[in-house]
């Protein structure tokens, strides 16, 4: 039996899609998304809905829940976040920290569990620059934000039960729409870079920070939810750390500059250091950027490459590898804006 957590992200959805064909998944959710993960259950083969809260002792079940729970689980997917870098440092350490801790306490009490998959994220290298291996965590990094520091501190409690529970700890880059379809359900990072640059509503045109040849770190769902299925149920990935990245990622400038050309419009050719730009987000029409925009604008210009050696190894022979971002960018865009479209509507 497998244990998802993290619903009602659509990140959560697709890895009980691909993972509910190996046997029976039961899917944590909160009170108030029961009714909506019931639906979505009875779309798998077999499947049922458990009522808690990740950050709650023994998972927010009853005694006897519990008790049941941890004797049939076999299996454990922990992908419950919470990813608002924009939230405050309580919301962000319950569920990413204790969230975690309770996950693997949970995980000591299942007598027969194969495997606990914890999703962590590459940002927890914080204000690292060059090439970052998989097995680095601790290498003196200090972080940009709250976000950034409860994952790498709930990152830090995996590795050290590692000797005692079967974990396996995915990093994926930023997750984008699903490479075929668009669909995404959270229009955050990459897309609040591509919403500031287009918007007509600022009176100061943002140019990308720095000269733009930083790598744009992001991955589409679908490849994500295959990579996991295909690692967590890899023997050779007990007790290891994967990054699930595009291993040849198009630079920041050549992606956003093909989102603009898409819009008619060209984006600003300075080239501004960090600093600088800093100082251009508190100019009029700009002071009153959210705090979640200024940070997602701010890793544009993140020079950071992530090794992928582990992930390259276990998906080999698969035929599962990352996209191009230019083979699915036109659908990532064709969806934000339907969704748009249709938010305004309504």
């Amino acid at each position: 039996m497998l244990l998802v957590t993290g619903f009602p992200k659509l990140l959560a959805r697709r890895l009980a899609n691909a993972l509910a064909p190996r046997g029976p998944v039961v899917l944590l959710a909160q009170e108030h998304h029961a009714d909506e993960a019931a639906d979505f259950a009875a779309t798998l083969p077999q499947a049922r809905v458990l009522t808690g809260d990740v950050a709650s002792m023994h998972l927010g079940l009853s005694t006897a829940e519990y008790r049941d729970l941890s004797s049939e689980c076999t299996e454990i997917i922990h992908a419950a976040e919470w990813s608002n870098v924009g939230a405050d440092k309580p919301t962000l350490e319950r569920v990413n920290i204790e969230g975690t801790r309770t996950v693997l306490e949970f995980a000591q009490d299942c007598r027969k569990l194969r495997r606990l998959t914890h999703f962590s994220t590459v940002f927890v290298s914080g204000d690292r620059v060059g090439v970052i291996a998989e097995d680095e965590l601790s290498a003196g990094q200090t972080f940009r934000n709250f976000y950034e520091q409860t994952k790498f501190e709930s990152e830090l409690l995996v590795r050290r039960a590692m000797g005692q529970i079967p974990c396996t700890v995915l990093r994926p880059a930023f997750i984008v729409g699903d490479s075929k379809t668009g669909e995404i359900d959270r229009f955050e990072g990459p897309y609040t870079v591509a919403a500031l640059l287009l918007s007509t509503r600022l009176q100061v045109p943002l140019p990308l920070p720095g000269d733009g040849v930083a790598p744009l770190n992001v991955v589409p769902i679908d490849f994500v939810a295959s990579a996991t299925a295909a690692i967590h149920h890899d023997q050779r990935a007990v007790g290891r750390t994967f990054h699930i990245v595009d291993h040849n990622p198009s630079s920041s400038r050549r992606v956003y500059e093909r989102v603009a050309e898409r819009e008619g419009k060209k984006l600003p050719r300075l080239s501004l250091g960090y600093k600088l730009t800093d100082r251009l987000l508190k100019l009029p029409g700009l002071e009153k950027l959210t705090r979640e925009q200024r940070m997602a604008f701010a890793t544009v210009n993140h020079l950071s490459f992530y090794s992928s050696r582990n992930t390259l190894e276990i998906l080999d022979g698969t035929g599962i590898s990352c996209p191009p971002i230019e083979s699915y960018l036109e659908r990532l865009m064709e969806y934000a804006q339907a969704q748009r479209a249709r938010s305004k509507g309504a």
